[in-house]
């Protein structure tokens, strides 16, 4: 028996000893890697696009939508529809298709996109796209290269969704129950799409390699291999890229102003379109009152934390919006007002709704600023007398807390998190709306706030352009008034590439896009 634990513990150190699997090098020699799902850009094990909240710079290399933002995140163009119209009553939407192949070499028609819309509306798939979705009543395939889809109510956000919405093989997958899609191991092990790279292998939490798309409609692309490395922080990714093991990642800012004026690397920044909220879980009793969210925002020092941890690069947000156009006059400013946050507490008898006993607030934020924002968000809260407990976990540990089909409360009564406020303005509808509560859509947070549902419904609903503004100034005013979220700012988005990338396209998009990022054509020296 002594012999045999001896040998076993041989056995351990042998295998711990033994180097982590490397990727394999392109048949040409060419390959890139990078840093592609560290950050607020996406997130390890997230390969099922029916429930991807973000990553989607990653996902587009091998996925593609029907259309997609370009390369500026100013206007919606066609991927995998070579041309799109929208009905002047905005009920109809008719795209056509082009011509391609999925990765196993089955033919892309209409029927693989009804298949996939149908299957995103559909709950039991674990879809976040259910309710965003629920406007369309019909879909027809009049040919294999012609989809219309046809609304029940003009939806001002359809485009918006739909290029985040990954169109889906119906041979691979039709097979699969509804109940069980979610979570097939088709999403890691053989997930077959249409882009200019196929997928080639995972190991586990270590890298995603996929390899050129050969036959890919754009062109056979430059690089033979695109290899996504996995890091529990960005501080780790950027130690990485330093060191030539990769040629991108994601940046926080001080990182970023570390590598500017080095020829050898490329900083890209901009606004991330993200605002970022402590975020009151209505199934928690503790926020009932408004009275208490009005004193949690009262009681943070937002300026001061823009201008000290954010370096200024962030801009205040009373609503989930920043942009002028979006923002109606009179909007409370929230002054940081401690004294008012201790009344405002005192009229709501917090004592005994909670009093000092600690409140979970839970974050997938997890880099050295966002430890920093949230020690200054916690200091400033107990100051008035509410003490805040940061946790912060890994994304799909945070993913798993508020999306579990019977979540346990007491474990995010608080969150601090971001939802993207643009380009279409639309998108913050799926966080705040009450038909978006789960397994309908993300308002994990369950509220339930008749002026916000509604202002959003009716801005969704809006077929005259010339009203659209008006009308997200209205969801704006009820966000301010209400309070559903504590609102803090929208913050600038960095990254770093290598100098030797080349045609290497890369914008901070919230979710990471996905845009017309054209990876068949990067290159590296």
């Amino acid at each position: 028996m002594a012999l045999r634990k001896i040998a076993l513990a041989l056995l351990a150190a042998t295998i711990m000893a033994m180097p982590a699997a490397k990727p394999a090098r392109a048949a040409d020699g060419t390959a890139i890697t990078g840093a592609f799902d560290v950050g607020p850009g996406g997130f390890q094990g997230n390969f099922n696009p029916l429930a991807a909240t973000g990553g989607f710079t990653w996902l587009n290399l091998y996925f593609e939508p029907l259309v997609i933002y370009d390369g500026k995140l100013e206007k919606i163009e066609g991927a995998l529809a070579t041309k799109f119209e929208v009905g002047a009553d905005r009920l109809s939407y008719s795209f056509t298709l082009a011509d391609t192949k999925w990765h196993d070499g089955q033919p892309f028609t209409s029927a693989d996109v009804k298949f996939t819309i149908e299957t995103a509306k559909n709950g039991a798939t674990g879809s976040v796209f259910a309710a965003r979705l629920s406007a369309i009543q019909a879909i027809e395939t009049p040919d294999a290269h012609t989809v219309v889809l046809k609304l029940s109510a003009p939806n001002a956000g359809l485009l918006d969704t739909l290029t985040q919405l990954m169109m889906l093989p119906q041979h691979a997958l039709k097979d699969i129950p509804a109940e069980t899609l979610a979570k097939n191991p088709w999403w890691s092990k053989a997930p077959v799409g249409t882009g200019p790279y196929k997928f080639s292998r995972y190991i586990t939490d270590q890298y995603v390699e996929l390899a050129a798309n050969d036959e890919y409609r754009g062109g056979k692309p430059v690089t033979g291999r695109i290899i996504n490395r996995y890091f529990a922080n960005t501080a780790a990714a950027v130690a990485a890229l330093r060191a030539g093991e990769i040629s991108f990642s994601y940046v926080e800012a001080d990182d970023a102003a570390s590598f500017k004026g080095n020829d050898a690397y490329r900083v890209i920044d901009g606004n991330s379109f993200v605002v970022n909220y402590l975020g009151f879980n209505q199934e928690a009793p503790l926020w009932k009152d408004l009275k208490v969210r009005q004193a949690v925002m009262h009681a943070i020092n937002r300026d001061a934390i823009v201008q000290s941890l954010y370096g200024g690069a962030a801009k205040t947000a009373n609503c989930g919006y920043v942009a002028d156009r979006l923002q109606p006059a009179g909007l409370d400013p929230y002054a940081y007002d401690p004294e008012k946050a201790k009344q405002l507490l005192a009229e709501a008898g917090w004592d005994k709704i909670n009093g000092d006993k600690p409140i979970t607030l839970l974050t997938y934020y997890n880099t050295p600023q966002a430890t920093n924002v949230l020690a200054a968000v916690q200091a400033m809260l107990s100051q008035v007398g509410i003490n805040v407990v940061p946790r912060a976990v890994d994304t799909p540990t945070y993913n798993g807390t508020i999306y579990a089909q019977k979540p346990d409360w007491s474990q995010f009564p608080l969150v601090y998190a971001g939802l993207r406020n643009g380009p279409d303005p639309g998108g913050l509808n799926m966080g705040l709306n009450e038909k978006q509560i789960p397994p309908q859509g993300a308002n994990f947070l369950r509220i339930r706030m008749p002026s916000v549902s509604g202002a959003f419904d009716a801005a969704l609903n809006e077929s005259d352009d010339a009203k659209q503004a008006e009308r997200y100034q209205a969801v704006c005013k009820a966000m301010n008034a209400d309070l559903p979220w504590a609102t803090l700012w929208v913050a600038n988005r960095y990254g770093v590439a290598s100098s030797k990338l080349k045609n290497f396209v890369w914008l901070p998009a919230p979710g990471g896009g996905p845009y017309a990022a054209h990876p068949e054509k990067w290159a590296a020296e």
